[in-house]
């Protein structure tokens, strides 16, 4: 049978061409480590390695909000533990001037005190992040947590402007944390610290009159409450540390086991690669020996 030129040529370069892109995918999977450089060199294991992909990048997602919140929380518990502070020293003043030997000097200079301590847990709960959002008014970042009417009467100054409700940060599949802590409370202590500080400068103010004593009691119960409720936020983002710390784990252990398993599916055996590379690369060059042999030949040559 007589084999046309063309055809003759077009079949060596198709195999060629065949053989030099299965000798250059061995390369390129041994270059990389991959035993699958497209999914069609094993649609099966392609996808489930597509899938642990999508899980890896969904607990790294996790980890970084882990990550953020955990800084928004440890800076949430070191400003109530400085409102703890200020709330024990005002009782500590409010105690010492319920005492009746004090003279009016002496409760005036605790009032100046009780002021700058009223100002500080003020300010406190005010607090905002790097981006300006106030860190107690719940969802309304953008609204202070207390605001002050100079204008208003004593013992009703301050006033209650965001909200209580949660932020929630999902941490895990189907897993999320409160992100925010709220001190609405704290407006009715501010105004019950105002009054008694208003109170206590009273010219000829007498500690032992029963009007000022049922303001001093008033305000030490209002501290009390106040303290209690803030105890209670801090040990909750105590305990909020503590289960990011141990999602953060799990999640940690679940990407070793990803990565295991991406590893064990996805690597290359290099034994089994050098076999192919060396029957691939002598195919190549038994093919172009064969063409460049057989392109040489004429019909002249058999006369």
């Amino acid at each position: 049978m007589r084999v046309a030129s063309t055809q003759y040529h077009t079949t060596m370069n198709t195999a060629l061409q065949n053989a030099s892109y299965r000798l250059e995918h061995v390369m390129q999977q041994m270059a990389s480590g991959n035993r699958i450089m497209v999914p069609s060199d094993d649609p099966v294991t392609s996808v489930r390695l597509a899938r642990l992909n999508r899980e890896e990048a969904a607990l790294d997602q996790y980890k970084e909000n882990i990550g953020a919140l955990r800084s928004r929380l440890q800076q949430n518990e070191a400003l109530l533990d400085g409102s703890v502070s200020d709330i024990l020293q005002a009782r500590d003043l409010l105690v010492w001037a319920n005492d009746g030997g004090n003279t009016t000097e002496d409760v005036g200079a605790m009032a100046n005190s009780l002021a700058a301590l009223r100002d500080s847990l003020f300010y406190s709960s005010n607090s905002v992040d790097q981006e300006g959002r106030f860190l107690f008014s719940g969802t309304a970042t953008a609204t202070k947590t207390i605001t002050l009417d100079p204008a208003a009467a004593s013992g009703a100054r301050y006033t209650a402007t965001g909200n209580a409700d949660a932020q929630k940060v999902v941490v895990g599949n189907g897993v999320t944390q409160t992100a925010n802590s709220t001190l609405q409370e704290m407006a009715p202590l501010l105004n019950l610290l105002d009054r008694t500080i208003d109170t206590l400068r009273t010219p000829g103010v007498k500690v032992n009159d029963p009007a000022v004593q049922a303001v001093l009691v008033a305000t030490l119960d209002g501290l009390d409450t106040g303290l209690n409720s803030i105890n209670t936020k801090i040990a909750t983002l105590g305990g909020a540390q503590n289960t990011l710390q141990t999602l953060e784990d799990n999640h940690g252990n679940v990407s070793l086991s990803n990565r295991q398993a991406a590893l064990t599916l996805g690597q290359l055996d290099y034994g089994d690669a050098a076999v192919k590379l060396n029957g691939y690369t002598t195919a190549v060059q038994a093919t172009q020996k064969a063409y460049a042999k057989v392109s040489a030949l004429s019909l002249f040559d058999m006369i």
